[in-house]
């Protein structure tokens, strides 16, 4: 008894001094090495270093748990299968590790502009899953537990987990689909053809979430998504052209109009955020109104939303520089006829 009780506590010690050893890599060690690491060109040794912080200290005493083990385990090794235990926590600590590896990575690799994928947490939870059932397998492995049973009991209720959880499955595949097929992305501003329109804040195993410009949020099943028409303003790149209407009186002149008009729009890309500065405006008459003739305007803005502003700025600056230059804004006009209605009743 005596015996058990020097074991337990030479593994406690040896845990203990492990642990601290750890602690004091990451306080000193790693933090020197991060900023090695950060005058590199390399990324990887960025996200290795990361994602050791905290579990360091976990490896270093569980390396010191094991070495006691085995110096000075005696009968209480096969007694309680303390070797089965130390790689069981080590195949735990590596699982996590490469989780928060791999996650990191596909978040790196996805936040650059020209990424094949978009950021979703889809990916980063089906990541997560395969890495934590591979570490759960090589667990049950250690402790003599066959996986070929498991194997082929999830195989044979496959299907009746499939009619079961059909509409789930449904909204993960049909956003894998939506993934792979690059249509959508993370950041993306889409309208669907129901109207709703704003940016694509996440895709997730079930839904499609969408913040609208009021800071609402759309949540719609991927499957339901996936059958829409869906129209993307950020693709094949967020600029896009911003038409202003605008209609001049028949008495005005059409070269003086374009002149006054195409400066006013250069002078507004050049000073309005959100404007694409080196566009070159121009305009184009379309039609002969009631009240004058029309044309339309095309201005070019770095996204969707920044049209507003946009707007905004050249309708001000176009009213203010027209009324300088004598142009008049088309203003509707109706004839009114009066008849004396004695009168025609005298004719008659």
């Amino acid at each position: 008894m005596i015996n058990q009780f020097e074991i337990i506590i030479k593994l406690f010690i040896f845990s203990i001094v492990g642990l601290l050893i750890g602690f004091l890599f990451e306080k000193l060690l790693l933090k020197k090495l991060e900023k090695l690491a950060g005058k590199t060109r390399l990324k990887f040794d960025d996200i290795f270093l990361k994602s050791l912080k905290g579990l360091l200290t976990l490896l270093l005493g569980l390396a010191g748990f094991s070495i006691a083990v085995n110096a000075y385990g005696g009968a209480l090794v096969e007694k309680y299968h303390l070797n089965s235990v130390c790689v069981s926590f080590f195949i735990t600590a590596v699982s996590v590790l490469l989780m928060r590896i791999f996650t990191r990575l596909i978040k790196r690799r996805t936040s650059d502009a020209s990424a094949r994928l978009p950021s979703t947490s889809i990916i980063l939870n089906i990541t997560r899953i395969a890495i934590f059932l591979i570490g759960i397998m090589l667990v049950m492995q250690v402790f003599g537990v066959s996986v070929t049973p498991i194997l082929t009991a999830l195989g044979v209720g496959g299907l009746a987990v499939a009619l079961a959880l059909q509409e789930t499955l449904s909204n993960l595949f049909s956003g894998i689909q939506l993934i792979a097929s690059k249509n959508i992305r993370n950041g993306d501003f889409i309208q669907l053809s129901s109207g709703e329109k704003g940016y694509v804040q996440d895709i997730t195993w079930r839904n499609t979430i969408i913040r609208e410009l009021s800071n609402n949020l759309i949540v719609i099943p991927n499957s339901k998504l996936s059958s829409t028409f869906i129209t993307n303003f950020s693709l094949p790149e967020p600029e896009l052209s911003v038409l202003v209407e605008v209609t001049v009186g028949y008495g005005s002149d059409l070269e003086q109009v374009e002149k006054v008009t195409v400066e006013t729009a250069r002078n507004i890309l050049k000073h309005t955020e959100g404007a694409v500065t080196n566009a070159d405006p121009f305009i184009r008459y379309h039609t002969f109104t009631e009240s004058g003739i029309s044309f339309s305007v095309i201005l070019r803005g770095n996204e969707f939303t920044t049209q507003y502003l946009i707007k905004h700025e050249f309708i001000k600056a176009l009213h203010r520089n027209y009324g300088r230059n004598n142009i008049e804004l088309a203003v509707p006009q109706r004839g009114v006829t009066i008849q004396d209605s004695l009168a025609l009743t005298k004719v008659n």
